[in-house]
């Protein structure tokens, strides 16, 4: 089989055993890899039903098909478990040398069952899986914990996913790290934390073998120069954090917990003003052209020297969200997360929500004592120092930092039970997962797209705010399109996640983001890689399949309609300046839009999957557990 290995490592922690199950290529040509083939595996491999923290939920990583190959941006995996966080699917991506070299092992894919006793450091060499106390990393970061790993093995080349103290400690936003990158959201860390997998190591020396080297080298290339041209320049130049003065000029720049769309001191936090007084340098990905990642390094007052990897999720989520305009405190906080093994848009939000229920009253001084602030301290708003600390406590469960370190859907539902309040109505979630930064009061589309997405609060497992932003639409007002675009752009950002490549690359195949402009190009570097032949509308259901597979998993999980919602805020508190002032996302329009949406998907109007579609999709096995 050309691109893939044709096999599966199985790894049982409290049995210490391993073994390998082949799969067909017809299996391969379903489900191709990243989020889908690893949501796929769990589908497999799960007890249905099972605690997310339980020996029964399995962490399956797929590989790419393009991981160790020349293509672009090729160099990414999948991950899936049950999130702890949330309850449904908790699907991430990540990328670099991992990928790269779990390729070379000879496998595509793994699976890690069971719970060890001990902490273990889990080594794949090639075909040989070892056990490796993980004892003496314990309390180590997450970059730390790579690097001392490659010393006690005496090989540069070995390459290692691991988790922090915020993983280690049970943190439900707890991320998987590796070369720098974040396995993010849905918290993979604390499930490898409830199994003591401190880091899953890897070392190949097998190579890739692609059916039509010429024509992949060719198409390669051509994309590598395309990707230093001007459809990349906006991430070359800036990275993501460009984005902060976008949306704050749009009026979607989350500010003071989603209370407004505007911040006062967005230049302050801007992608220029890092550019010029924070940055040390720009660092890709394995296989990337763009390198987007902003390497920037606080310089004064109490956090200098702090460093770590800045994107506008991260940015927004301890900045304008969070209210503080210090960019040395900001890089902190996204250090403290980066190194801490925990997600920094959760965390941020996490820490917003704290800020919005003291200023309310919902927590006093006391309730903030620690180790640092024996008397307490007052978590406001802009409060840079504040910032810091409540993640330092999240971060190592300190006080009122074990409850923080549930998220806020937990957070508020516990501090609502015992104090008679209502901060649930300020928890910016959706499903438990935070919100993204794009404030969808002002995006009505987007509003769909999160509410009916099978990871929760996400921006990267849908692309409708494109609609919105680029004025195809009014994005103010809903209209019966929006339940066809809502499924469109799930399915295309879906593609992108399976096979994996990243969406950064998607006009650089014929100079334009959309099906007909990439489709050609995906199918005929898949064509190039496995000697299939595949079409463009091939292409399409690799997107289709992908986002199947995730929904179903979610009902059987016992989904329901009624899960598919927004937070209180964005329905009911309309912002009150800048030029998305005045909106929400009624009740009433979303019932009316998830219609729509349903009714593109094929699915039922109470959004279950019918037998005849996942027939037809080729799904018997899932038709037969949950379709209706």
């Amino acid at each position: 089989m050309y691109g893939y290995h044709g096999k599966i490592l199985h790894v049982d922690l409290t049995e210490r055993r391993s073994w390998s199950e082949s799969k067909p290529e017809s299996w391969y040509k379903m489900y191709i890899g990243g989020v889908s083939m690893a949501t796929r595996l769990l589908w497999e491999n799960i007890k249905p039903g099972c605690d997310a923290l339980s020996p029964d939920n399995p962490i399956c990583v797929a590989n790419g098909i393009f991981s160790g190959t020349p293509v672009p941006v090729g160099g990414k995996y999948g991950l899936a478990s049950k999130s702890p966080l949330t309850g449904w699917l908790g699907d991430s991506l990540s990328g670099s040398w991992f990928s790269v070299t779990l390729k070379r092992t000879g496998w595509d894919g793994i699976v890690i069952h069971g719970a060890s006793d001990q902490w273990v450091n889990v080594f794949v060499d090639d075909d040989r899986v070892q056990f490796r106390s993980a004892d003496k990393y314990l309390g180590l970061g997450t970059f730390q914990t790579e690097e001392a790993i490659r010393e006690d093995l005496l090989d540069d080349q070995v390459r290692s996913a691991t988790i922090g103290p915020g993983g280690e400690n049970g943190v439900l936003f707890a991320n998987v790290t590796n070369d720098g990158r974040q396995a993010g959201r849905t918290g993979h860390g604390a499930v490898w934390g409830s199994k003591k997998l401190k880091a899953l190591s890897v070392r190949g020396t097998q190579g890739v073998v692609v059916a039509d080297p010429e024509t992949l080298m060719r198409m390669s290339f051509q994309i590598i120069e395309a990707a230093q041209g001007p459809h990349t320049s906006k991430y070359r130049l800036l990275g993501t954090a460009t984005n902060v003065l976008n949306m704050n000029t749009l009026g979607l720049l989350p500010t003071r917990n989603y209370q407004e769309g505007v911040f006062e001191g967005a230049e302050l936090v801007s992608g220029e003003y890092l550019e010029d007084h924070f940055k040390v340098k720009k660092i890709a990905c394995a296989q990337c052209p763009i390198a987007c990642e902003q390497i920037s390094a606080a310089k004064q007052g109490l956090y200098a020297g702090a460093m770590t990897g800045i994107e506008y999720e991260c940015l927004y989520a301890n900045g304008p969200n969070c209210g503080i305009s210090d960019m040395n405190a900001i890089i902190k906080m996204i250090d403290i997360c980066d190194r801490g093994g925990m997600d920094a848009m959760s965390g941020g939000v996490t820490v917003s929500w704290t800020m919005e229920s003291f200023e309310r009253g919902v927590f006093t001084k006391e309730d903030f004592r620690c180790s640092k602030y024996p008397e307490g301290f007052e978590p406001n708003f802009g409060d840079g120092e504040a910032g810091v600390t409540l993640l330092e406590m999240i971060r190592d469960r300190e006080g009122i930092g074990a409850l923080l370190s549930q998220g806020t859907r937990r957070a508020s539902a516990q501090v609502d039970k015992d104090r008679g309040t209502e901060s649930y109505k300020w928890a910016m979630h959706i499903k438990g997962l935070e919100n993204p930064g794009y404030d969808a009061r002002g995006l009505k589309t987007f509003a769909l797209g999160l509410a009916v997405g099978t990871r929760g609060g996400c921006h990267n497992r849908t692309a409708a705010y494109d609609p919105d932003i680029k004025g195809d639409v009014d994005r103010f007002s809903i209209d019966d399109t929006r339940g066809e675009l809502a499924k469109d752009t799930e399915e295309y950002a879906a593609v992108y996640d399976s096979l994996p490549l990243c969406k950064f690359i998607r006009r650089c195949f014929s100079g334009r983001a959309d099906r007909e402009g990439a489709w050609p190009a995906i199918r005929d570097l898949i064509n190039a890689t496995t000697g299939w032949t595949f079409t463009y509308d091939d292409v399409s259901l690799i997107g289709e399949r992908a986002h199947t597979i995730k929904k179903a998993f979610n009902i059987r999980e016992g989904w329901k309609r009624a899960d598919d919602r927004l937070n209180h805020r964005w329905h009911h508190e309309p912002m009150t300046e800048g030029p998305s002032a005045g909106h929400v996302v009624t009740e009433e329009e979303l019932e009316y839009l998830k219609d729509l949406y349903y009714r593109a998907k094929g699915w039922t109007s109470e959004g279950l999957i019918p037998k005849d579609k996942l027939l037809e999709l080729g799904m018997a096995d899932v038709a037969d557990e949950i379709g209706v």
